[in-house]
């Protein structure tokens, strides 16, 4: 019976990595770097290379490992394979069984948000749940769906794909996926900014303390709206509006036990959570307006912890 799984999240510049009981205890994690050149050829050797160097330092043998759990930046089929990670540059291949062939160890892939999904379903903000839906709102707007304990992935491994749900009909600007009006594009921390600045452009009577010239973060407009400044409330609200009204549809659809919220833009705590409960209790179906929306409370481990359950079972 092994003892240890390793999880692994990458992302576009650091690979985290941990190693976990199978009981699901955090022994150790520590991160490399994310090498995206040459088409992120030199990813996979190299988290296999920093397992290797793990197992070697804590004199663990392959046979005492159950295997390992990875997340990845974009969809993962059913198979391992992977359709394509722009962010890292991959095209379409695999993963599992690339990564299964230099460690020799047996390997389990999905979509990034998709496992931190599930670690917050078995050991974060959703436990206790086994129907959770968690959004995170980062660089962009990020979905995972747990059904029964399970991941919902969907067909093409794009099940949970929250931020890119069509919102507004009138954008001009182009979202990273190349559509236009996703939520993604108003709702994660960019997307905050980016509102923020139109209102502003838009409203050059109202005081604020945001300088378009000198520019700012997500975290300033929040802070900003903490402190009563206009600009800063109305874009909180402009863009927990749509989070809201998005969460609303996806309840009509999965309708969840709870909703479950991190990224760093929920770091901002009840100004970003009460706002789009608002909404979302204003545009929710009678049926599911009750539902529960609480702070994810893994942080960047939640990925490790659902690669460790999804090896697990």
């Amino acid at each position: 019976m092994a003892n240890y799984v390793f999880g692994v999240d990458i992302g576009g510049t650091t690979v985290k990595i941990g190693l976990f009981t199978t009981q699901g205890e955090m022994v150790e994690k520590w991160e490399i770097t994310t090498r995206t050149d040459e088409g992120g050829k030199y990813i996979l050797s190299d988290i296999a290379a920093s397992v290797e160097d793990k197992l070697a330092e804590k004199k663990i043998e392959k046979s005492d490992v159950a295997g390992v759990g990875m997340g990845v930046p974009g969809p993962v089929k059913a198979d391992g394979t992977v359709i394509k990670c722009v962010n890292l540059g991959w095209g379409i291949f695999n993963v599992e069984e690339e990564l299964s062939k230099l460690l020799e160890l047996p390997v389990k892939a999905g979509n990034d948000a998709n496992m931190a999904a599930l670690g917050e379903m078995w050991q974060g903000g959703g436990k206790g749940h086994q129907d959770v839906v968690m959004i995170t709102l980062g660089t962009g707007v990020g979905g995972g769906i747990i059904r029964e304990g399970k991941i919902v992935a969907g067909v093409n491994g794009a099940g949970g794909e929250i931020g890119h749900m069509p919102m507004v009909d009138d954008e001009s600007e182009c979202c990273g996926c190349g559509k236009k009006g996703c939520l993604e594009q108003y709702a994660s921390a960019n997307g905050l900014v980016r509102v923020a600045e139109r209102y502003i452009a838009a409203h050059r009577d109202v005081a604020t303390k945001l300088d378009l010239n000198a520019g700012f973060t997500a975290k300033d407009v929040c802070d900003a709206a903490k402190a009563g400044d206009a600009a800063g409330i109305a874009a909180v609200e402009q863009s927990m509006k749509l989070l809201g009204k998005a969460m609303a549809a996806v309840a009509c659809v999965m309708d969840p036990e709870v909703f479950v919220v991190g990224g760093g833009l929920s770091k901002a705590g009840s100004i970003i959570i009460d706002t789009a409960a608002k909404y979302y209790k204003e545009y929710a179906f009678h049926a599911s307006r009750e539902t529960e929306i609480k702070l994810a409370t893994l942080g960047n481990s939640a990925g490790m912890y659902g690669g460790v359950k999804m090896v697990i079972g």
